[in-house]
């Protein structure tokens, strides 16, 4: 009897694993964790199985270090869960070697789902400023020589010092490579500076972005290897560049965005490249404050194009009248509009809206 009742509880520990895990984030204590790192930390690194992390409407002021994959962070609802945090890379960059720990969610798991959140970074709609501060890693006041990892210097800093513009690069989600199937749905992600939404993965990223909210300064939504979003808002506080993208890993990398609005302060670029890219937009709506300028190649970038300008659009419109070179092109692409799909964005490899991932070698 005694063996009975322990394999009984056996399979049903078994069924449980295998049906994945639900834990509640309370900052009033009626759930598991009051903060979501500890809830994180608590997953096990091994499972294959999607965990979920249930967070009730409250504001978190943390930094979210993810390196668990198969979970799903999702909010009680996208405008009462904030997480937030107030850093400058520049900040960050002078004391660390590398940019994890400058967002306020960084990312190194793999097959993620946020949902229901709003992530901020809220540095540059607070500071008043650009700031000069004292900065070891950009000086190498420790070891008589500058750093490795040092960001590039301006030519008016002084030695051993850094400034940190107010409008500087600020993340709100940082990936790193590795962090694969990213999926973001009915999120809000802000930063007063550049580079807020920063999935950097060239070789394998694969994001898919629905219903969300982006906003920041030059190049804030700035996916490397393949990114789809669809029904989103972008928000833009520069006149140089609101999306970019680099697709230099493959010929294949793209990133489409379709159905999506595009604002800005008055005479905001749509965006730029530095490197390979690939753009699709479909169904866009443009504001009238949208500078009269294409997608365009950053000519001062450090290597020529090998595979051209692969700027594609259709079906997109400006208010207060359309500029001519966002006029339909789709058909001197190998494509056609029927088969653009998040599952031909990412080469058959991932369809996101199966819910499900599946890796192709």
């Amino acid at each position: 009897m005694k063996g009975f009742l322990c394999m009984v509880l056996l399979l049903c520990g078994i069924m449980g694993s295998a049906s994945g895990q639900r834990i509640v984030v309370a900052q009033d204590g009626s759930g598991k964790f009051r903060n979501i790192q500890d809830a994180i930390n608590s997953l096990d690194t091994l499972s294959q199985t999607e965990r979920v992390v249930f967070i009730k409407n409250g504001v978190y002021n943390e930094k979210l270090f993810i390196t668990r994959s198969y979970v799903r962070l999702q909010g009680e609802s996208e405008k009462g869960v904030i997480i937030q945090t107030s850093l400058p890379r520049d900040v960050w960059r002078c004391a660390n070697p590398d940019d994890w720990g400058a967002a306020t969610v960084n990312v190194k798991g793999h097959d993620l789902t946020f949902e229901n959140l709003t992530i901020l970074n809220t540095y540059g709609f607070t500071a008043t400023k650009d700031t000069v501060v004292n900065c070891v890693g950009e000086s190498g006041q420790n070891s008589g020589t500058k750093k490795a990892y040092a960001l590039p210097r301006e030519a008016n800093e002084p030695e051993g010092s850094k400034i940190v513009r107010k409008n500087g690069h600020q993340f709100s989600m940082r990936s790193f490579p590795g962090a694969i199937r990213l999926v973001f749905k009915n999120c809000t992600l802000r930063a007063g500076g550049g580079d807020t939404v920063s999935p950097w993965d060239v070789e394998a990223g694969m994001y898919y972005f629905q219903n969300c909210t982006m906003e920041g300064d030059v190049d804030f939504y700035c996916p490397r290897g393949w990114a789809y979003a669809e029904e989103c808002r972008f928000i833009c506080h520069n006149l140089n560049a609101a999306i970019w993208h680099d697709g230099s890993s493959n010929a294949s990398c793209k990133t489409v965005l379709k159905d999506c609005v595009f604002e800005g302060d008055p005479g905001f670029k749509l965006g730029r490249f530095h490197r390979e890219a690939q753009f699709y937009l479909i169904n866009c709506q443009f504001a009238e404050t949208m500078a009269d300028a294409d997608i365009y190649w950053v000519t001062s970038a450090p290597k020529p194009l090998q595979w051209g300008k692969r700027v594609y659009y259709y079906n997109c419109h400006r208010k207060g009248g359309d500029f001519i070179w966002h006029a339909d092109n789709l058909q001197t692409a190998s494509v056609s509009l029927k088969q653009i799909t998040p599952e031909w964005t990412f080469d058959g490899k991932w369809n996101p809206l199966k819910n499900k991932s599946r890796q192709k070698n």
